[in-house]
C-alpha cells in the first residue's frame, strides 16, 4: 500500500503542468491563509465585534453566489493561464489595499466583497484545468493532494501568521499577503501554457444559467451539491468564531482545524479502498460536526483544539462527493459544475460566518458554534436518503488505487 500511494503521487508530479498548478495554489493558499487571519484581528481589535471579525474573514464568500449565477460560465469559456493569473494580481491589489492605514470599515467590506466576486471564477477554472491536466480517472488523487497541500498551507500559514501578529502588526501581514498572491500570478504566468478554453462561445449570464439549470435538474447532482455546500459551509461558521473566542490563540485552533482536514483527505483520498470510500459521506459529514456540540461546555484551549483536529477530519467528505459529482457530469461541463460545487460551498460559508457572527453577538461564540454544529448534524442527516439513493443507482467512476 505504501509503496502504491507514493508512486501514485510521483506519477502526479510526472504529469506536465501538475506541478507549476500545485506550486502556485499554495502560494495562493498561504496568501490567504496568512491575509485572513490578519483581517479578522484588525477588524475585531478595531471594533471588537465577533460578527464583523468573523463577515471579514469570510465575507469574500458571500460574492460567489453572485459569481455562480452570474459569471460562472467562464469557467470553460476562458483560457485558464490568463484567468488563473489576473485573479491572482487582482487579489495582490485589493490585499495591499486592505494594508492602508485608516482604511474605513465600510471600505474594508467592499474590497472583500469586490474579492469575492473575482474569485468565483478560480474554484472552476482551477480545478476544471486540473480535471484537464490529469489523466481519465485521476482527478481524485489530483484533488486528494491539493486538498493536503491546502492543509499544509493553513497550518504553515496559520502558524507564520499568529507569529507576524505577535511581532510585527495585521498591516504588515496583509503586505506579505499581497506579494504572495503576486507570486503565484507570476509562477502562473512562467509555469502553465497557454491552452484554449474548454467550451467554445463567450461568458454570459445567458450561458450561467442555462449550464446551471442542466446541473441542478438531476436529482442525484442536486443532491451531492447540497451535501457540498451546507454542512461544510455551518461548520466554517464554526471556525470564523475562533478569533473571537479565543483572540490571542486563533492561529492555534486554525492550524489544528488544517492538521485534521489533512488527516482526513491523506486518508480518504489515498488509503481508503474506492469500494469502501463511497459509503463514507455521510459519516464523514457526522464528524465533522459532532465535536464542535462540545463548545456548549466553552471547553479550555486544548480540549477545544483537540475537538476541531478531530472534527476537520470529517472534511475528507468533501472528497468523496466530488468524486461523486465527477461521475455525473458530461466532461464538457466539469469546470462549470466543480465552480458550482466551490462557488455554493463559499456562499455557504459566508453566509454561515456571517449568521455564526450575528448569534455569538447576541450570546456568546461558544453558543453560536453548537447551535451552528447541530443545524449543521440536521441538514446531513436530512439529505443521507438521497445520496444513500445516488449511490445506490448511479456509483462511482471507477479509481486507480
Amino acid at each position: 500500500m505504501t509503496n502504491s500511494v507514493t508512486n501514485g503521487y510521483k506519477s502526479l508530479f510526472r504529469t506536465p503542468e501538475f506541478t507549476p498548478l500545485f506550486l502556485t495554489s499554495a502560494a495562493n493558499g498561504v496568501a490567504k491563509t496568512v491575509g485572513g487571519l490578519a483581517l479578522g484581528t484588525l477588524v475585531y481589535r478595531a471594533t471588537e465585534s465577533p460578527l464583523l471579525s468573523a463577515v471579514s474573514m469570510f465575507g469574500p464568500s458571500l460574492a460567489q453566489v453572485l459569481g455562480a449565477t452570474l459569471l460562472l460560465s467562464g469557467a470553460d469559456r476562458m483560457p485558464p493561464r490568463a484567468t488563473l493569473a489576473g485573479i491572482s494580481v487582482a487579489f495582490a491589489a485589493g490585499t495591499a489595499v486592505l494594508a492602508v492605514p485608516g482604511l474605513p470599515i465600510w471600505a474594508v467590506f467592499v474590497v472583500v466583497l469586490v474579492e469575492g466576486l473575482i474569485a468565483s471564477l478560480g474554484g472552476g477554472v482551477r480545478w476544471g484545468l486540473l480535471n484537464e491536466i490529469l489523466a481519465k480517472g485521476g482527478y481524485l488523487l489530483g484533488r486528494s493532494v491539493f486538498n493536503m497541500m491546502n492543509g499544509i498551507m493553513q497550518i504553515a500559514g496559520y502558524a507564520a501568521g499568529g507569529v507576524l501578529l505577535t511581532v510585527l502588526s495585521p498591516r504588515v501581514a496583509l503586505l506579505l499577503s499581497a506579494a504572495l498572491y503576486a507570486v503565484a500570478a507570476l509562477g502562473v504566468r512562467l509555469g502553465l501554457t497557454a491552452r484554449p478554453p474548454r467550451s467554445s462561445g463567450r461568458p454570459s449570464v445567458t450561458a450561467t444559467w442555462r449550464t446551471n439549470a442542466l446541473l441542478w435538474s438531476s436529482r442525484p447532482r442536486r443532491y451531492v451539491l447540497l451535501a457540498l455546500w451546507i454542512p461544510n459551509g455551518l461548520v466554517v461558521g464554526c471556525e470564523s468564531l475562533f478569533v473571537s473566542y479565543a483572540p490571542d490563540h486563533a492561529g492555534t485552533l486554525f492550524a489544528c482545524a488544517a492538521l485534521g482536514m489533512f488527516v482526513g483527505d491523506v486518508t480518504i483520498g489515498r488509503l481508503v479502498p474506492g469500494a469502501v470510500r463511497g459509503r463514507l459521506g455521510v459519516p464523514l459529514l457526522l464528524l465533522l460536526a459532532a465535536p464542535y456540540t462540545f463548545f456548549v461546555l466553552h471547553p479550555a484551549l486544548p480540549l477545544a483544539a483537540a475537538a476541531i483536529a478531530v472534527a476537520s477530519v470529517g472534511f475528507g467528505a468533501s472528497l468523496v462527493q466530488q468524486e461523486r459529482l465527477m461521475s455525473l457530469t458530461p466532461d464538457e461541463l466539469a469546470g462549470h459544475a466543480l465552480g458550482l460545487h466551490s462557488a455554493g460551498m463559499l456562499t455557504l460559508q459566508g453566509v454561515s460566518a456571517s449568521l455564526a457572527g450575528a448569534v455569538a453577538q447576541l450570546t456568546s461564540p461558544a453558543t453560536a458554534m453548537t447551535a451552528m454544529a447541530l443545524t449543521s448534524l440536521a441538514v446531513t442527516l436530512a439529505l443521507a436518503p438521497g445520496l444513500r439513493e445516488a449511490r445506490e443507482r448511479y456509483g462511482l467512476r471507477p479509481t486507480p488505487q
